[in-house]
């Protein structure tokens, strides 16, 4: 067995969708795994990956690794991050109706970068994409073979910096270090 196929075996054994294999000149192993959907995993009932899991499939790849005799330096397992890449179409189903940048292999009207909403096309082939070009919405149809590179779009929202509307009058601080309370930016 390959080191590809003992990852992804080990990865996919472990109720884990592996995303991503890199591995490097200087003995580095790169792996990202994520939670696949309507799953239960014995870390919790999060949506995301967890530093738990990373840790389950570290510990069960350096095992597994071994067994198979594959040189490695280093090995780091991570989720695939905010920006996900997405390759297969299952990907792309899992994430329609989200936000996502692709690059496509050729220039369309110029340019291979599009920003825009996910869509199955209305034809039930392939894929759409709609972005505001400056003016007006418009539809980029595309297949997988004409994607080079596909990502989501990082949604970030720190609590407390959303734009709200300003407050009525705040009652005056008294002054005192100890009343005023933060969190952090975090979410509860």
């Amino acid at each position: 067995m390959s080191w590809s196929q003992a990852v992804e075996k080990t990865v996919t054994g472990l109720g884990y969708e592996l995303v991503d294999v890199e591995r490097s000149a200087g003995g580095l192993l790169r792996v990202y795994i994520d939670r696949v959907p309507g799953k239960t995993y014995p870390t919790g009932g999060q949506e995301f990956v967890t530093v738990e899991d990373c840790e389950a499939v570290t510990r069960q790849l350096q095992y597994v690794l071994e067994v198979e005799d594959v040189d490695y330096a280093r090995l780091e397992v991570s989720s695939p991050g905010l920006d996900r890449p997405l390759k297969t179409a299952e990907h792309y189903a899992r994430f329609a109706g989200q936000q996502v940048q692709i690059t496509l292999k050729l220039p369309f009207q110029g340019r291979k970068k599009y920003e825009g909403l996910l869509q199955a096309a209305d034809t039930g082939e392939g894929w759409q994409l709609v972005f505001h070009d400056g003016k007006v919405d418009q539809v980029l149809d595309f297949s997988l073979d004409e994607v080079r590179e596909a990502r989501l779009v990082p949604v970030l929202d720190f609590k407390g910096r959303r734009n709200k509307a300003a407050p009525a009058a705040q009652p005056q601080s008294s002054g005192n270090a100890g009343d005023e309370t933060t969190d952090g930016g975090q979410e509860e």
